[in-house]
């Protein structure tokens, strides 16, 4: 096979993909419109505005990372609630909520054979 004969038939190949792109396009856009014009009656008839429908849909729950998460996330409105403590140490006084890495005097007493549930608050 030559240089050209190379060249022509990937100009050729090139050509058939973008005529093909063009064709999906088209098509997507034929069966976008009748869906499109059926929300927009269902709109209509339930009276929903588009503010409604964009609050909504910042409500609807995203997949990312594998986990799901709301997306307007805490960190969005920048306002952290305390979460109050699920474990306290009975002579010190030491609180922990049960989230992140426990503390050394839980780790101690489980390892002296005591339960978590009974520093339980």
């Amino acid at each position: 096979m030559t240089r050209q004969n190379y060249a022509t038939l990937q100009a050729k190949i090139n050509k058939e993909i973008e005529k093909l792109h063009k064709q999906a396009q088209s098509l997507q856009s034929k069966q976008r419109k009748p869906v499109i014009s059926q929300i927009v009656r269902s709109m209509k008839e339930y009276e929903i505005s588009p503010e409604e429908l964009a609050a909504a849909f910042g409500k609807v729950k995203t997949k990312t990372g594998g986990a799901t998460k709301t997306a307007k996330s805490s960190k969005a409105s920048g306002v952290k609630k305390p979460v109050a403590p699920k474990y306290r140490h009975p002579a010190s006084g030491a609180t922990w909520t049960g989230r992140g890495k426990a503390p050394l005097w839980v780790v101690e007493a489980e390892k002296n054979g005591q339960m978590r549930q009974q520093f339980l608050i």
